[in-house]
């Protein structure tokens, strides 16, 4: 569960994003890993008057810079989002996650289908074996946490999933 800290800075870097019409962008910071992609905008450099270090001031900044009684914006409604209770599908094993049956295959699912319980999510790779991860509820999937081609540990949330 992220803290209030953590939900202000993320709905300030939204905010800051948005502004410099910057489309796609991920981020790692200790615990915390940050994939943005704003949908129906077109991609742009992060050459635009974008840097790394305008961004860390940003974010170190981020508590004071939203006022208290701030209207609600999409970037509120974002972090709203984050905050509803998802359910989240969890690798049972250590291995590679992969998001379809073979490479240049279209994923077992997509952000936005209806899933039901025992439907395939994804494939986890564990020594030379392809296991297949099923979905324990049905609903629509919100999120894929976990990159193709990327490894996981047990545990590991792979999808978030809003529960029907």
């Amino acid at each position: 569960m992220m803290d209030g800290n953590k939900l202000e800075e993320l709905r300030v870097l939204v905010e800051f994003l948005k502004a410099n019409g910057i489309a796609e962008f991920d981020m790692e910071q200790d615990d915390l890993k940050v994939r943005i992609k704003f949908a129906g905008e077109p991609a742009t450099a992060a050459a635009g008057g974008f840097d790394m270090a305008q961004l860390s001031r940003l974010m170190a900044s981020a508590p004071a810079a939203a006022p208290a009684g701030a209207a609600p914006s999409a970037a509120a409604q974002l972090a709203d989002e984050l905050e509803e209770k998802l359910h989240e599908v969890k690798s049972p094993i250590v291995g590679t996650f992969y998001e379809s049956p073979s490479p240049g295959a279209p994923p077992f699912v997509k952000i936005g289908d209806q899933v039901e319980v025992g439907q395939v999510l994804c494939i986890v790779e564990a020594m030379k074996l392809m296991n297949e991860i099923e979905s324990d509820v049905a609903g629509e999937v919100v999120r894929r946490i976990a990159s193709s081609g990327q490894p996981v540990e047990y545990g590991q949330s792979l999808f978030a999933i809003r529960a029907r």
